[in-house]
């Protein structure tokens, strides 16, 4: 029969007799323990080398040529540049008022007129009998509206017979004003002032009431017409002017007032109209001319501004190299809004920083640099 082994009975005892009989798992934990150790040692001995490798590497490389830009707060403005066209201020079809033959024509395509200034004239022979008979009717009917009333106040005619020769007056009055407008219409005058871009008109037409005889244009002021994009109208709300660039006019520049944004897109690109008013007295701006409307939308100061080209984009990531006491610096940066070839940056930079504008794409980061030129703006740079 076995015998079952001897277990000890001091505590003393029994400490051993567990070490002893554990023995194993203990030495095979220790050795797991020292390779971890060990592989953590080559592992930050290997980054070490390498780092020691990349460093005197780039104390190898020859120091290069670079020009920096002084950092110093600037302005900087979100703005759109939107094409549009230029349309007259007002567009006048003139229509005929009556029926008739016209007999003269006295202004034709391309004439400046005044308010006022007659155009053509309708035959008025049959106006001018209507005028006459209706001018005699108004005064027979006067004279005798006065005669009834010299008597009315002796009692010799009751005031029903007063009443009904006060309306026959009225009413011949009424009829020898619009004689006389009729006539007055035989003589075709223009409403406003402006230039006829087109006459109708011909001598020995024969009109009808609502027929077209001219088209008028207003071009001493005209109106600059701009498709604002939905996500832009509360900007363009806020602005009081706008300057545009006409093409046709060697790129001219000039100011215009804002005067009416619609309340609703025009197109199905839900595009919503902003008109603009221009002064033309000088008359070299013509309906029909392409204009730029460069628009504000909001002005950013004391902010930091960098060309946009010195910022590098790699694997996801942008930044730039800033120069430190002769080496170039790696800067990752956040950006913002952009103006022509500005770009604002957020976060990553800070005033009096040396931004390395020329040479930074031939650079590491922690390489030796010389500056051979040091900008304060960025308008002294030399593309």
């Amino acid at each position: 029969m076995a015998t079952k082994p001897h277990r000890p009975r001091t505590v003393r005892a029994r400490v051993v007799y567990f070490f002893w009989n554990n023995l194993p798992r203990f030495v095979l934990l220790a050795m797991i323990a020292l390779i971890v150790v060990l592989i953590g040692s080559i592992k930050k001995e290997s980054a070490l080398i390498a780092a020691n490798k990349a460093a005197a590497t780039l104390q190898e490389k020859p120091p290069v040529n670079a020009v920096t830009l002084t950092l110093s707060p600037t302005t900087i403005r979100d703005r759109i540049n939107l094409p549009g066209s230029v349309k007259p201020w007002t567009r006048l079809q003139l229509m005929s008022k009556l029926q008739g033959t016209i007999t003269d024509v006295l202004l034709h395509e391309g004439d400046r007129v005044r308010k006022g200034d007659v155009l053509a004239h309708i035959e008025s022979k049959d106006y001018e009998i209507a005028l006459n008979r209706a001018k005699a009717a108004y005064k027979l009917a006067k004279s005798e509206y006065e005669r009834d009333m010299s008597i009315y106040d002796k009692g010799v005619i009751p005031a029903s017979a007063l009443d009904v020769n006060k309306t026959n007056m009225q009413t011949a009055e009424a009829d020898y004003e619009n004689a006389k407008l009729l006539y007055s219409r035989t003589r075709v005058t223009s409403p406003m002032d402006g230039i006829i871009r087109r006459m109708d008109a011909k001598t020995g037409l024969q009109l009808s009431v609502g027929d077209p005889i001219a088209e008028i244009l207003e071009i001493d002021r005209l109106k600059g017409v701009i498709g604002i994009p939905e996500s832009d109208v509360p900007a363009v709300k806020k602005l009081d002017m706008v300057e545009i660039t006409i093409q046709a006019l060697n790129n001219k520049k000039i100011s215009a007032k804002v005067h009416f944004l619609a309340p609703s897109p025009e197109t199905i690109a839900r595009l919503y109209n902003l008109e603009l008013e221009i002064d033309n007295t000088e008359g070299e701006i013509f309906s029909g001319m392409f204009i730029r409307a460069d628009i504000v939308k909001n002005t950013y100061q004391n902010i930091l501004a960098v060309p946009f080209y010195s910022v590098i984009s790699r694997n996801d990531e942008q930044f730039v190299y800033v120069e430190e006491n002769g080496v170039a610096r790696k800067k990752h940066v956040r950006l913002g809004i952009m103006e022509k070839w500005m770009v604002q940056v957020i976060d990553g930079l800070f005033p009096g920083d040396k931004l390395i504008v020329e040479g930074h794409r031939d650079v590491e980061n922690n390489q030796q640099v010389k500056v051979v030129q040091t900008i304060t703006s960025p308008e002294d740079l030399r593309l």
